[in-house]
């Protein structure tokens, strides 16, 4: 059982923190340019319901990218495998996580897997509702339900500037549108898209929700019961392939466990029927993962054998 202590995860954390100075805050969504590049923090949450943490914990971030992981449970829940994947695929990819090129490759024409953006645009257009604002409402919820935190909310600035700015977006929403993978109004699928990346966490957040995924869906003190197994288990396996954009097979390698990460710095880690793991750290690499965090799991998995492929 790692880190039997706050101290004994702040030494970790220290050494991981010397890394942030080799990576840079995302500045092509102004909003979150503004972020600290030297804050790191993590929160272990166990399934007996102890949770060590070290940094500053309850800063915010946006979910951004880790957010998809969520979208497709609760799509998965929704509709079910069998039309989820109809229309978005299994495979991984090693191209940018914006990156158009597949969907013109492929045939028939859509996106490879929900991780990348335009397969969680295509994920985000099935969640069900009457508007984008009754949709969006599920989602948070979701998230409230998932972290155990009715206190959740989102960042109005950090999405009015990734609405603005989401012009690869919204070409990767009118190719979709254009194959018939999705059939909704671009700039409503945006905002609601925009909205979803921006909810507000912080790593204690992540960290219950991590070990939601690694419990196949129980929540860990109370044991009910809050998404299908299999749901769980089909995000767990997209969170290892897909997860860390097109660095996941060198994650699974140095770390190897089922994680997904966010350009806002956010982490979420589940390692199977053992915890969650939760971790904010803005400077990310040239590949949009968290440089110091990155550093921070790979140092947690060695020391104390993490790897599911053990």
């Amino acid at each position: 059982m790692p880190c039997q202590s706050n101290e004994e995860l702040e030494s970790i954390l220290l050494e991981a923190k010397q890394y942030t100075h080799n990576g840079k805050v995302a500045d092509y969504i102004p909003a979150l340019s503004k972020a600290n590049p030297d804050d790191l923090s993590v929160a272990i949450y166990h399934h007996d319901g102890t949770c060590y943490s070290a940094g500053c914990i309850h800063e915010k971030i946006t979910l951004q990218s880790i957010s998809k992981v969520i979208t497709l449970a609760l799509a998965l829940i929704e509709s079910g495998e069998e039309y989820v994947f109809s229309k978005v695929g299994y495979e991984p990819t090693g191209d940018p996580f914006n990156s158009i090129v597949k969907l013109e490759m492929s045939n028939p024409s859509k996106p490879l897997n929900p991780m990348i953006n335009a397969g969680a645009l295509a994920v985000t257009h099935m969640i069900k509702g009457n508007s984008v604002d009754e949709r969006f409402q599920k989602i948070i919820e979701f998230v409230k339900l998932l972290s155990g935190n009715s206190d959740i909310g989102y960042s109005a600035e950090v999405a009015e500037s990734e609405f603005e700015t989401s012009h690869l977006n919204r070409a990767l929403c009118f190719f979709m549108k254009q194959h018939g993978i999705i059939n909704e109004d671009v700039e409503e699928l945006l905002d609601l898209y925009t909205k979803q990346c921006s909810i507000e966490v912080n790593c204690l957040d992540l960290a219950r929700i991590g070990i939601v995924f690694a419990l196949d869906g129980k929540e860990p003190v109370t044991n009910k019961q809050l998404m299908p197994a299999h749901v769980a288990r089909i995000c767990k396996t997209f969170m290892v392939t897909c997860g860390m954009y097109n660095a996941s097979g060198e994650f699974a390698v140095r770390v190897g466990i089922p994680a997904k990460s966010g350009v806002s710095g956010g982490i979420l880690g589940a390692v199977p029927s053992r915890f969650g793991i939760g971790i904010s750290g803005p400077a990310l690499d040239d590949k949009g993962n968290s440089v110091a965090g990155l550093k921070l799991l790979e140092i947690l998995a060695k020391k104390y054998d993490l790897s599911m492929f053990y």
